[in-house]
Protein backbone atom coordinates (compact mmCIF):
# COMPACT_ATOMS: atom_id res chain seq x y z
CA UNK A 1 0.00 0.00 0.00
CA UNK A 2 1.12 3.08 -0.88
CA UNK A 3 0.83 6.07 1.78
CA UNK A 4 -0.61 9.26 1.23
CA UNK A 5 1.32 12.30 1.28
CA UNK A 6 0.00 14.25 4.28
CA UNK A 7 -0.24 18.10 3.87
CA UNK A 8 1.07 20.18 6.47
CA UNK A 9 -0.66 23.13 7.58
CA UNK A 10 1.21 26.23 8.42
CA UNK A 11 1.70 27.66 11.81
CA UNK A 12 2.37 31.14 10.94
CA UNK A 13 -0.60 33.24 10.61
CA UNK A 14 -1.71 34.31 7.17
CA UNK A 15 -1.15 38.35 7.02
CA UNK A 16 -4.17 40.36 6.25
CA UNK A 17 -5.51 41.52 3.38
CA UNK A 18 -3.39 45.09 3.61
CA UNK A 19 -0.34 42.51 4.43
CA UNK A 20 -0.13 43.52 8.41
CA UNK A 21 0.76 41.13 10.05
CA UNK A 22 -1.81 40.37 13.18
CA UNK A 23 -1.71 41.96 16.74
CA UNK A 24 -1.90 40.30 19.61
CA UNK A 25 -4.83 40.89 21.97
CA UNK A 26 -4.27 43.65 24.31
CA UNK A 27 -1.62 46.09 22.12
CA UNK A 28 -2.20 48.73 20.49
CA UNK A 29 -4.49 48.83 17.05
CA UNK A 30 -5.61 44.81 17.86
CA UNK A 31 -8.99 43.59 16.43
CA UNK A 32 -11.52 43.29 19.63
CA UNK A 33 -13.86 40.88 18.63
CA UNK A 34 -17.69 42.27 19.06
CA UNK A 35 -19.27 41.49 22.70
CA UNK A 36 -15.39 41.34 23.93
CA UNK A 37 -14.10 43.36 26.61
CA UNK A 38 -10.55 45.00 26.09
CA UNK A 39 -7.59 43.47 27.70
CA UNK A 40 -6.73 45.42 30.79
CA UNK A 41 -3.89 47.59 30.46
CA UNK A 42 -0.48 45.91 31.96
CA UNK A 43 0.30 46.69 35.57
CA UNK A 44 2.48 49.23 36.94
CA UNK A 45 5.88 47.96 38.05
CA UNK A 46 6.29 47.51 41.58
CA UNK A 47 9.39 50.43 41.26
CA UNK A 48 6.63 52.88 40.01
CA UNK A 49 4.70 52.44 43.13
CA UNK A 50 7.15 53.24 45.58
CA UNK A 51 7.58 56.96 46.94
CA UNK A 52 9.63 59.49 45.23
CA UNK A 53 12.47 59.11 48.14
CA UNK A 54 12.60 55.05 47.25
CA UNK A 55 12.25 55.17 44.00
CA UNK A 56 15.72 57.42 43.88
CA UNK A 57 17.52 54.75 46.24
CA UNK A 58 17.23 57.69 49.00
CA UNK A 59 16.49 56.27 52.16
CA UNK A 60 13.97 57.57 54.26
CA UNK A 61 15.69 57.16 57.13
CA UNK A 62 17.87 59.86 56.29
CA UNK A 63 15.32 62.59 56.32
CA UNK A 64 14.63 61.26 59.75
CA UNK A 65 18.07 61.49 60.87
CA UNK A 66 18.59 65.02 59.97
CA UNK A 67 15.46 66.31 61.32
CA UNK A 68 17.01 66.42 64.86
CA UNK A 69 19.97 68.16 64.05
CA UNK A 70 17.98 71.00 62.37
CA UNK A 71 16.10 71.39 65.80
CA UNK A 72 18.75 71.16 68.03
CA UNK A 73 20.22 73.80 65.95
CA UNK A 74 17.11 76.28 66.46
CA UNK A 75 17.21 75.31 69.85
CA UNK A 76 20.90 75.83 70.76
CA UNK A 77 20.11 79.34 68.74
CA UNK A 78 17.08 80.34 70.54
CA UNK A 79 19.07 79.10 74.48
CA UNK A 80 18.16 81.91 76.86
CA UNK A 81 21.48 82.39 78.94
CA UNK A 82 20.63 82.77 82.45
CA UNK A 83 20.97 86.22 83.84
CA UNK A 84 24.36 86.85 85.80
CA UNK A 85 23.88 87.76 89.08
CA UNK A 86 24.79 91.17 90.14
CA UNK A 87 28.40 91.17 92.44
CA UNK A 88 27.79 93.35 96.06
CA UNK A 89 29.00 96.82 95.27
CA UNK A 90 32.55 97.35 97.29
CA UNK A 91 31.61 99.23 100.31
CA UNK A 92 33.41 102.37 100.35
CA UNK A 93 36.74 102.06 103.19
CA UNK A 94 36.97 105.05 105.84
CA UNK A 95 39.27 107.50 105.20
CA UNK A 96 39.51 108.26 109.06
CA UNK A 97 39.78 105.63 112.33
CA UNK A 98 38.15 105.36 115.50
CA UNK A 99 40.47 107.28 118.26
CA UNK A 100 41.13 109.85 115.60
CA UNK A 101 41.09 113.48 115.94
CA UNK A 102 39.37 115.58 113.51
CA UNK A 103 37.96 118.96 112.66
CA UNK A 104 34.80 120.61 110.73
CA UNK A 105 36.00 121.42 107.40
CA UNK A 106 33.38 124.44 107.69
CA UNK A 107 31.72 124.65 111.36
CA UNK A 108 34.68 126.11 114.27
CA UNK A 109 34.75 122.63 116.46
CA UNK A 110 36.64 119.50 116.25
CA UNK A 111 36.39 115.91 117.91
CA UNK A 112 37.41 112.45 118.71
CA UNK A 113 35.95 109.42 116.78
CA UNK A 114 34.17 106.62 118.45
CA UNK A 115 31.79 105.29 115.95
CA UNK A 116 31.72 104.59 111.57
CA UNK A 117 28.68 104.40 109.82
CA UNK A 118 29.42 103.10 106.41
CA UNK A 119 26.80 104.77 105.31
CA UNK A 120 24.36 107.62 106.21
CA UNK A 121 21.90 106.15 109.40
CA UNK A 122 20.37 109.02 110.52
CA UNK A 123 16.70 110.58 109.63
CA UNK A 124 15.71 112.97 106.62
CA UNK A 125 14.75 115.50 108.54
CA UNK A 126 18.32 116.11 109.95
CA UNK A 127 19.52 115.73 107.00
CA UNK A 128 17.71 118.13 105.36
CA UNK A 129 18.31 120.36 108.28
CA UNK A 130 22.49 121.04 106.86
CA UNK A 131 22.25 124.42 104.26
CA UNK A 132 21.81 123.01 101.01
CA UNK A 133 25.31 124.26 99.94
CA UNK A 134 27.12 122.05 102.55
CA UNK A 135 24.79 119.00 102.45
CA UNK A 136 26.72 115.76 101.82
CA UNK A 137 25.85 112.85 99.99
CA UNK A 138 24.22 109.37 101.84
CA UNK A 139 26.35 107.15 100.27
CA UNK A 140 29.40 107.63 102.12
CA UNK A 141 30.87 106.74 106.03
CA UNK A 142 29.61 108.82 108.36
CA UNK A 143 31.70 109.59 111.66
CA UNK A 144 30.06 110.02 115.45
CA UNK A 145 32.46 112.24 117.28
CA UNK A 146 33.11 113.33 120.63
CA UNK A 147 33.03 117.22 119.66
CA UNK A 148 33.86 119.99 121.14
CA UNK A 149 34.06 124.17 120.56
CA UNK A 150 35.16 127.37 122.68
CA UNK A 151 31.55 127.25 124.60
CA UNK A 152 30.39 123.80 124.88
CA UNK A 153 30.33 119.95 124.23
CA UNK A 154 28.41 117.70 122.68
CA UNK A 155 27.82 114.64 120.53
CA UNK A 156 28.36 115.47 116.10
CA UNK A 157 27.18 113.49 113.62
CA UNK A 158 29.28 114.41 110.46
CA UNK A 159 29.92 112.88 106.99
CA UNK A 160 33.18 112.16 105.96
CA UNK A 161 33.63 115.04 103.24
CA UNK A 162 33.16 117.56 105.49
CA UNK A 163 36.13 116.28 108.13
CA UNK A 164 39.46 117.52 108.07
CA UNK A 165 42.48 115.37 110.51
CA UNK A 166 42.91 117.86 113.29
CA UNK A 167 46.95 118.36 113.53
CA UNK A 168 47.24 121.03 116.41
CA UNK A 169 47.67 117.80 119.36
CA UNK A 170 45.87 120.23 121.47
CA UNK A 171 44.11 117.93 124.31
CA UNK A 172 39.70 117.47 124.08
CA UNK A 173 38.15 118.36 127.45
CA UNK A 174 34.91 116.56 126.55
CA UNK A 175 33.76 114.35 130.05
CA UNK A 176 33.06 111.48 127.93
CA UNK A 177 36.36 110.70 126.78
CA UNK A 178 37.84 108.97 129.72
CA UNK A 179 34.87 106.50 129.74
CA UNK A 180 35.65 104.97 126.25
CA UNK A 181 39.66 105.66 125.87
CA UNK A 182 43.05 105.98 127.00
CA UNK A 183 45.73 108.47 126.12
CA UNK A 184 49.07 107.17 125.23
CA UNK A 185 52.85 109.12 125.86
CA UNK A 186 51.93 110.04 121.92
CA UNK A 187 49.05 111.78 122.40
CA UNK A 188 46.77 109.30 120.78
CA UNK A 189 44.06 108.17 121.90
CA UNK A 190 43.35 103.99 122.06
CA UNK A 191 39.82 102.85 122.29
CA UNK A 192 38.37 100.73 125.29
CA UNK A 193 35.88 99.21 124.07
CA UNK A 194 37.68 97.77 121.03
CA UNK A 195 41.26 97.17 123.33
CA UNK A 196 41.88 92.96 123.65
CA UNK A 197 41.42 91.16 126.52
Amino acid sequence: MTKKPTRKTRSTPRPSARGAAPREPGEPGAAVRSGARPAAPPAAPAAAKRRPAEAKGKPAAKKAKTAPKVASAAKARTRVRPLRKKRPEKMRRAKFAVGQVVKHRYYPFRGVIFDIDPVFANTDEWWEAIPEEIRPIKDQPFYHLLAENEDTEYIAYVSEQNLLPDTTREPLRHPKIGELFTEDEDGQYRAIFLQSH
